[in-house]
C-alpha cells in the first residue's frame, strides 16, 4: 500500500454507532485498501448555530493504492450508500466522512481540500487523530498532530465514550487489521 490516509468520521442522527461501523466496513471493502487503526469514540458538542444532537466522532488510519481523487470519490459514494442526506453546513447528519490527510499531499480545488481545512480548529478531530497519528506532520502547519491538539483553543466538549467505543469495536473487529483499543 503506497498511501497513508487519515479520515475523520462523525454521526449525530439515527443509530450513530451503526452508521460509523458501516463507514469503517465500507472503507475496508474499497479495493487495494486496508483500515489499519481506529481511535476511540468521542461524544462531542456540535459546532455552529444549528440546534442538534451531540455527535459521535472518531478517526481512522487507512493504507491504500487508490489516488486521492479515487479515494475521495469512493468516500462520497459510500456516504450516500450508508444513508447520508444533504443538510445545511454544520447541520445534523447520519454519517460524515472527512478526508483529513493523504500522505503529505496539499490539494486545494473546488471539491477537495487536503489537508482538511478545519483540522487545526477542531478539537473533535484532533483528539481522536492524535491517538492514532500523534507524530504525523501537518503538511501546511509543519507541526505534529499532537502539537496541534495541545495548542488548540477550541472549547467545544469532547468526551471519551467507553460504551460507544466498545460497541463500535464489537461491530468492526473483522474489518480492521490493527485495532487501537
Amino acid at each position: 500500500m503506497k498511501h497513508s490516509v487519515y479520515l475523520g468520521l462523525g454521526s449525530n442522527l439515527g443509530d450513530r454507532i451503526e452508521f460509523l461501523a458501516a463507514a469503517i466496513r465500507g472503507i475496508a471493502d474499497f479495493e487495494m485498501t486496508v483500515v489499519d487503526a481506529v481511535s476511540n469514540v468521542y461524544q462531542t458538542e456540535p459546532v455552529g448555530d444549528v440546534l442538534q444532537n451531540e455527535f459521535l466522532n472518531l478517526a481512522i488510519s487507512v493504507q491504500t493504492d487508490l489516488s486521492h481523487q479515487q479515494f475521495h470519490q469512493k468516500m462520497k459514494w459510500l456516504e450516500k450508500e450508508i444513508g447520508r442526506t444533504e443538510s445545511e453546513r454544520w447541520g445534523p447528519r447520519e454519517i460524515d466522512i472527512d478526508l483529513l490527510l493523504f500522505d503529505s499531499l496539499i490539494v486545494n480545488t473546488d471539491d477537495l481540500r487536503i489537508p482538511h481545512g478545519e483540522i487545526v480548529q477542531r478539537k473533535f478531530v484532533l483528539q481522536p487523530l492524535s491517538e492514532i497519528a500523534p507524530n504525523k506532520l501537518h503538511p501546511i502547519e509543519q507541526k505534529t498532530i499532537e502539537e496541534l491538539h495541545n495548542e488548540t483553543t477550541d472549547s467545544h466538549g469532547v468526551t471519551y465514550s467507553e460504551l460507544h467505543t466498545s460497541q463500535l469495536f464489537a461491530l468492526i473487529n473483522d474489518s480492521i487489521t490493527n485495532p487501537t483499543v
